[in-house]
């Protein structure tokens, strides 16, 4: 490798080169004004800089079925690439070079790609030991500036992107498991909000990133970073909050106030204008409620049913599941809680009713359902089970 040019490429966030000879800071390669079809090209070859690149590999990758004459079109992609290499690297000859039915670089040249080295910093934290899997992992993260080649629509750069996109969100589970324990608040803090960013979705992001907060003495900006996830989520998802990040919200809502009271307390735990739909809440949540409706049941004697409502489904499922949601929460008491299972599956306890009861509640809801959305090609089905103490 010694006496080899050097030419570096960052994909991770913007397309980006750095030539070593001429020691000058990022180019940015949007700015030389290319089509989207040569920029995918040129980034296509520069991913695969390691093989030779068969004509048939690039026509079958950018060209099948969309063009009469792929040869051609081939020919005229790669003179693009080249003149385009030039404007990059002016001071280089015959960066790309071609042969009999494929495409190589020249081993005059080394390219690295800012990708290459995050991979590898990954695949080698997952090997080492604590503290040195730590480090690695903060390295990889500072590394990751952004989706790889976000602007590529391509199908082979988005099976990349969600690579990569994996590789970075488990560095980061990682890198806050360790942090987590020596207690680096503020860096969890920054790994968090960059990885929400990325993939809100993640959970563990939000619970971290809460946790350092409160660990920071911030509770005021704990409860605005919930308040925004908690929307996104129902707003996106269609889905709450999690138990776990629930509790970090009351902590931190308790922790926000000054000389608490005992009507204080009870304002923090009572709603103080209760919903008079049925209870909709997390998987977890209906386990801590039906947990404790078992021990109300063994010393009342009273029966309570647990119920499991699905679609059965011909039509379009996110819309009948909505519709589902809709009628269960509308049609149940007040108190009974309700906790989405999957994609058009709940399950439901109805406190206080015998089975033969509950199978009358469900008819009703059943009936409320197609009289409702009678163009819905949608049916119900139900199963029933009695809540033993």
């Amino acid at each position: 490798m010694e006496g080899k040019k050097v030419v570096y490429f960052k994909l991770l966030g913007s397309f980006s080169y750095m030539d070593s000879e001429e020691e000058t800071g990022d180019q940015e390669i949007s700015a030389l004004n290319v089509g989207k079809k040569t920029l995918s090209f040129l980034q296509y070859l520069l991913v695969n800089h390691g093989r030779n690149i068969s004509e048939e590999e690039l026509i079958e990758q950018f060209w099948i079925g969309n063009s009469s004459d792929p040869a051609n079109v081939l020919r005229v992609t790669l003179f693009k690439v080249r003149r385009l290499l030039k404007k990059m690297l002016p001071q280089y000859e015959n960066v790309l070079l071609t042969f009999p039915g494929y495409y190589t670089w020249n081993s005059e040249f080394s390219l690295q790609l800012d990708t290459e080295e995050f991979e590898r910093i990954c695949l080698t934290a997952k090997r080492a030991v604590e503290e040195e899997r730590c480090e690695l992992s903060l390295r990889g993260i500072a590394l990751y500036k952004g989706d790889f080649l976000s602007a590529n629509d391509s199908e082979w750069a988005m099976l990349l992107r969600q690579y990569y996109r994996t590789l970075y969100l488990d560095l980061c589970k990682g890198a806050l498991s360790l942090l987590s324990r020596e207690e680096r608040w503020m860096e969890i803090v920054s790994i968090c909000e960059q990885a929400y960013q990325t993939d809100f979705t993640v959970e563990d992001f939000t619970v971290y990133r809460m946790q350092a907060l409160i660990a920071l003495g911030q509770p005021e900006q704990t409860i605005e970073k919930y308040q925004i996830f908690r929307d996104k989520m129902l707003r996106e998802l269609e889905m709450p909050p999690t138990e776990r990040v629930e509790q970090l919200y009351i902590l931190a809502a308790g922790l926000g106030k000054e000389d608490v009271g005992v009507q204080e307390i009870l304002d923090l735990v009572c709603e103080e204008e209760p919903d008079q739909r049925a209870f909709f809440c997390t998987f977890e949540i209906f386990q801590s409620i039906v947990a404790l409706e078992r021990r109300h049941c063994a010393r009342s004697q009273q029966p309570s049913s647990l119920v499991i409502v699905s679609l059965d489904q011909e039509g379009a499922p996110a819309a009948d599941a909505r519709r589902l949601e809709r009628v269960l929460l509308d049609s149940l008491r007040a108190g009974d809680p309700v906790a989405r299972l999957g994609a058009g599956s709940y399950i439901l306890m109805l406190t206080g009713a015998s089975l033969e009861n509950a199978r009358l509640v469900m008819n009703r809801i059943d009936y409320t359902f197609c009289r409702t959305y009678r163009r819905s090609k949608a049916s119900l089905s139900y199963r029933l089970a009695a809540l033993h103490s």
